[in-house]
């Protein structure tokens, strides 16, 4: 059997990562950073489109890829609109949604437009996306605000949560669908999800201001007081969702979103750095048990995944605080490109067959 050349691609903020897949072996991961200078030169994440495939196709050139035999071409999903958790063609209306950003601009909407464009210079290639950050499986309930001008959206890190949960589900021998989780990703944004029977059936809108917060995100404000700032003449309607995207947080509180600088400072006895992780920390733990009332006390497993991971002291706490709701698992790190790649060779064997995306319905 001929292997499988598999092309996966992930568009962040400040980077450009993507990854060759030999099968499940992986024979090339590169991650091209890109400084605010470079970034700054283009109006729109949209306008960044030529300069970032033209830095993966002359990357996999250079690597001595053979770029025509990649039949398959996955790229992280962007802010289109909600869809069910799985793998998905790009077609033309997720393209023209993707370049609209019709549910906000963020790097990864160029994922299914770089992988369209190179699918279409290798014959007989497909372009995909897989568990987009708009995956929606919330519980009509869960979507009740508290104002019917107001509804709760499912924006998070579906990829890498799912992803978590299926190895989970594989190292203990029983099916994803048969479990329920509670996933924490803990990176630049936060997520913490429920997974009731192989559906994310609640969590916190990671991108704009719901949950704990993190390192640079506000996560869920007091409401009377966001309002009095908003009208006081002060701030800009863009200083404001800055205060919440990107310059929250650690950022707000620490001067960085650095998580492991603030680990190191806390470690050396800075207590504003120990103080704000451990605020963190109780926060993150707050939203688990939140969780734990939606999966109404039935809970497998507590996983905690992302970046933050790593921190032993964090995840000890975690563990500690949150212990008693069921047995706590850490997977540190995220490898969301592995996830992609997955997914994509899932569709390439024929184990299970590729979505379409209809938008909004």
């Amino acid at each position: 059997m001929s292997k499988i050349l598999i092309l996966a691609i992930n568009p962040g903020s400040t980077s450009t990562k993507f990854a060759v897949y030999e099968d499940e072996k992986c024979i090339l991961n590169k991650t091209l950073r890109h400084s605010v200078e470079e970034m700054s030169k283009y109006k729109s994440i949209i306008a960044q489109f030529d300069f970032r495939k033209g830095l993966i196709i002359d990357a996999l050139v250079e690597e001595g890829i053979d770029v025509d035999s990649i039949k398959h071409i996955i790229g992280r999903g962007g802010l289109t609109y909600p869809m069910e958790s799985g793998i998905y063609l790009v077609n033309n209306l997720m393209l023209e949604h993707a370049l609209e950003g019709v549910m906000g601009q963020h790097a990864s909407n160029l994922g299914p437009l770089i992988a369209d464009f190179i699918s279409l210079q290798i014959p007989n290639s497909h372009a995909y996306i897989a568990d987009p950050v708009v995956t929606d499986e919330l519980d009509p309930v869960a979507r009740v605000a508290g104002h019917p001008k107001f509804e709760r959206v499912s924006i998070f890190h579906a990829l890498n949560q799912k992803a978590i949960a299926r190895i989970h589900a594989r190292r203990i021998g029983i099916a994803y669908e048969e479990l329920n989780l509670i996933v924490a990703h803990l990176g630049g944004g936060i997520s913490v999800g429920a997974h009731k029977k192989g559906r994310v059936v609640d969590v916190n809108n990671a991108l704009d201001g719901e949950g704990p917060f993190s390192p640079e995100r506000s996560g869920t404000l007091p409401v009377g007081q966001l309002i009095n700032l908003c009208f006081s003449g002060k701030y800009s309607k863009e200083q404001v969702y800055r205060m919440v995207v990107g310059e929250g947080g650690f950022v707000a509180y620490l001067g960085t979103n650095n998580a492991l600088e603030v680990q190191k400072s806390a470690e050396k006895g800075d207590s504003q750095s120990a103080f704000i992780q451990e605020a963190l920390i109780y926060q993150v733990s707050k939203m688990i048990g939140e969780m734990a009332i939606v999966l109404e006390g039935n809970v497998d497993a507590i996983l905690i995944t992302g970046g933050l991971a790593y921190n032993q002291h964090l995840t000890g706490t975690l563990s500690a605080r949150t212990g008693f709701i069921g047995p706590v698992f850490v997977y540190p790190g995220e490898d969301e490109l592995e996830a992609l790649a997955m997914n994509a060779l899932r569709v390439a064997r024929g184990e299970t067959k590729p979505k379409i995306y209809v938008g909004k319905s």
